[in-house]
């Protein structure tokens, strides 16, 4: 074939990139671009230039939108946009797109407020849990955008994707519609002290350790996606200590044997509003050792099964959504298992989902 029948014939199509950028407890920046008539929002990102490599539209396309440069760690997801998808603007004449999305890392609170938006090109940005932001999204941007960012918390391999669903097998996280658990930093400091007398105990979740030094997460499911949440729950009136309620929890929502529970501390909830305004009161973290886990079950509380998951303790955090001192809560209950039950420390490594029939551990 001469060569220009042969370049003639090879397919063309435009090219993409954008950024999962994140702030320091997780929730995804996204911009409001002016032009887009349908007042979606977008990822920071554009087009790929002529002659021009993807990883550099990105920075350069961070730096125009938000004033930042930001270096970029990883390729998340990889996307194959076709040219008669319904998301396509009506009238807009596309040879199909492929859209590279990098991880732009996690902003401190400086660099949140050092961004600087061109307002001629974008009304406004906003950092948003993700089930909020997928409401801003295209649909299928709001599938590029969970897809990629699961990829970053799961520490899975690049998401490969075509019009908005994966090619390739589906990562758990995808798997079970998982969203990180957004909280406010009430959840700070963590008090090592006993908990005073005065403050009644209403909560018990623990770090619950298998023997390679991973934890286990349990997701709920719900009409918006799953939250994740540490193993436990209320303390009720039938619960004679905290530990108790965690033993009865962790096996019912994630059939869990515990043993050897030890207390690495509590933090206040001021108003005691989730239990109805009862005031001041103590929500305990704990963490323990698992020595089985059986087949899944239906929850009694909720009468439908959790997704159980395994993660190392940086990813559980990451996952909960408590920021830097849910991070050094995980690195506390890691320290923890260490010396206490002599657990290694884990590598990054990828969130799986503990089987069905269960694990034997001991």
């Amino acid at each position: 074939m001469p060569a220009d029948q042969y370049a003639a014939a090879r397919h063309a199509t435009w090219l993409g990139a954008a950024a999962i950028i994140t702030n320091e407890v997780g929730q995804v920046l996204l911009v409001h671009p002016t032009y887009r008539e349908d007042g979606s929002w977008v990822l920071p990102g554009g087009v790929v230039e002529h002659g021009e490599y993807p990883h550099v539209t990105c920075r350069r396309e961070i730096t125009e939108e938000v004033g930042l440069d930001l270096p970029l760690s990883a390729v998340l997801a990889v996307h194959s946009f076709s040219a008669h998808h319904p998301d396509l603007r009506p009238g807009t004449h596309c040879p199909g797109e492929v859209q590279f999305v990098f991880d732009g890392g996690v902003l401190t609170p400086d660099q949140v407020e050092a961004i600087r938006l061109p307002h001629e090109e974008l009304s406004e940005c906003a950092f948003l849990d993700t089930r909020d932001a997928v409401q801003r999204l295209r649909p299928v941007d709001g599938q590029i955008m969970l897809a990629a960012y699961r990829a970053r918390l799961g520490n899975t391999a690049t998401a490969h994707l075509a019009d908005g669903q994966h090619i390739l097998e589906v990562p758990a996280l995808d798997r079970h519609d998982v969203h990180v658990r957004y909280r406010p930093l009430w959840d700070s400091p963590l008090h090592r002290n006993p908990v005073p007398e005065r403050l009644p105990v209403r909560q018990a979740w623990a770090w619950c350790f298998i023997p390679d030094g991973r934890v286990v997460v349990v997701a709920d499911p719900g009409p918006r996606g799953a939250l994740p949440m540490l193993p436990g729950g209320t303390v009720e009136s039938t619960d004679a200590t905290p530990e108790d309620t965690l033993h009865r929890e962790a096996a019912e929502e994630a059939q869990l044997t515990l043993t050897d529970p030890v207390r690495l501390g509590w933090v206040l909830d001021k108003t005691g509003e989730v239990y109805g305004g009862v005031g001041p009161n103590a929500r305990l973290r704990l963490a323990a050792r698992v020595t089985d886990i059986g087949p899944a079950a239906v929850d009694p509380a909720t009468g439908h099964p959790f997704a159980r998951l395994l993660a190392t303790p940086a990813q559980t955090a990451a996952l909960l959504g408590w920021g830097l001192p849910g991070a050094r809560q995980a690195q506390l209950a890691a320290d923890t298992a260490r010396e206490r039950w002599g657990l290694p420390t884990t590598s990054p490594s990828a969130i799986e989902e503990i089987p069905a029939e269960g694990m034997r551990l001991s």
